[in-house]
């Protein structure tokens, strides 16, 4: 595995300097500093505009793999020189990583055929000694035969990844590179039962994913991050990093939090004995996150939110049957109704020259989705505007494409009617309607 250096800092952006060359007709001193002020403004105003996507940030995911990872494993051993001492070093590596799985004994030659890749996450090579600590990969395939391979447990839902680091007063997400960030990244979650959604960082990803972000409580603001995302519910890692003295001993303290009502899960701690220690202790945090999260998800906390949108995630196929089951039981139980009350009727009706002539049922409306603009000044205003058209008679369900704080944001509406339907019912409650091509635009 490569190592990383420090972080890089971003370099300030100050204003262009200004040139003036005096002429025989002298320059007022006002138009001087009126010029001033002037490229002052514009170069703070596009510093501002660029550096909060600029910068080296955005850390590439790893692909997940259903193989078998099984990492920290220390070896010290010598050897005839030092290649020789590196492969006896992965031998043994190989071999207590097969332990570690429980498998039976096999030969060298066996146990290096079921062998994908042995991960390097740190060495140290002397000319007949080898001190590494190393991972070892599994072929999946080739290695369940031996390990009784059982179906893999059901995974939870799409769950956002938000890994925070507090550290010196500050909270970090995606602003800038940090281990945290990548320890999650590198983490090989194939074989987890949660399905992270793990953004890389990058781009608009770092002002859309914010530690305030995680303590906000409005749906409406959850719903456009996850539809975004294409996730279901939102787990959140936290680590604050307590440095002893420089050069010295760094506390992580770890805590556990998931949904939009950031709930509390479990916490642990662990300590580096230098900062150069911190990455391995991130690593070994993540492991102990997917735990926990594993953990919640079999005693049902991990669960999504019902007040969060669910459009687009697949029920259990258990809980699909069921459902499925119960509305086909409805449905019978219905139609023996109908049955019976046809059959009274027509017991009443005997003896009558003319039936009365059936009433036929109402047709159920066709749902439709349209495309609805409106005004967001605020945060308040997209939550208000969201409820009240939901609350609109007609309305099965509205939830924003587009958002623009401060300018026009765009929603879908699914309405059981014709586009001018939903423009008289938007005007009932109080809205200004402006009815276009296949689209509407609202205000108050």
């Amino acid at each position: 595995m490569e190592s990383h250096g420090p972080f890089g800092k971003r370099l300030s952006v100050f204003p262009m300097a200004l040139t003036l060359t005096l002429h025989e007709r002298p320059i007022a001193p006002g138009i001087i500093l009126a010029g001033l002020g002037l490229l002052a403004a514009l170069g703070i105003g596009l510093a501002v505009a660029t550096a909060q996507v600029d910068g080296d940030r955005g850390i590439a995911v790893v692909t997940a793999s259903s193989d078998i990872d099984v990492g920290g494993i220390e070896v010290d051993v010598t050897g005839d020189d030092a290649d020789d001492a590196r492969q006896k070093g992965w031998r043994r590596a190989q071999r207590e990583a097969w332990a570690k799985l429980g498998g039976p004994t096999l030969s060298d030659g066996q146990l290096q055929s079921l062998v994908s890749a042995v991960v390097i996450e740190r060495e140290r090579v002397g000319s007949k000694r080898y001190i590494a600590t190393l991972g070892v990969i599994f072929d999946r395939q080739r290695a369940g035969r031996y390990l009784g391979g059982t179906a893999q447990a059901r995974r939870s839902a799409p769950m956002l990844l938000i890994p925070v680091t507090i550290s010196g007063g500050t909270e970090l997400v995606y602003e800038q590179r940090n281990p945290w960030q990548r320890a999650w990244a590198e983490y090989q979650a194939g074989t987890s039962r949660i399905d992270y959604v793990r953004p890389s960082g990058a781009g608009g990803d770092s002002l859309l994913l914010t530690y305030g972000q995680t303590s906000r409580r409005s749906r409406a603001w959850w719903n456009t991050i996850l539809d975004q995302f294409g996730a279901a519910d939102v787990l959140v890692p936290i680590v604050r990093l307590q440095y002893q003295y420089p050069g010295g001993p760094v506390e992580g303290a770890f805590t556990a939090r998931y949904g939009p009502d950031n709930r509390y899960l479990d916490s642990f701690t662990l300590t580096a004995d230098s900062p150069d220690e911190v990455p391995a202790m991130m690593v070994q945090a993540v492991s102990q996150f997917d735990e926990i999260f594993s953990k919640a998800l079999a005693d049902g906390k991990l669960r999504p939110d019902p007040t969060l949108s669910q459009r687009g995630i697949d029920a259990d196929p258990v809980l699909q049957r069921l459902i499925e089951a119960g509305r086909a039981a409805v449905a019978q139980e219905r139609a023996a109704a109908a049955a019976e009350a046809a059959a009274e009727a027509g017991e009443s009706a005997e003896g009558n020259e003319t039936a009365p002539t059936p009433t036929p049922s109402p047709t159920a409306a066709t749902l439709n989705t349209y495309v609805v603009q409106f005004a967001t000044p605020s945060a308040g205003a997209v939550d208000a505007t969201l409820a009240a058209v939901n609350a609109t008679p007609g309305v099965r369900g509205a939830a924003t494409s587009s958002l623009a704080i401060g300018g026009t944001s765009v929603m879908r509406v699914t309405y059981g009617g014709s586009l001018g339907d939903l423009a008289a019912a938007l005007r009932s409650r109080g809205f200004s309607v402006n009815q276009g091509s296949n689209a509407l635009a609202i205000s108050r």
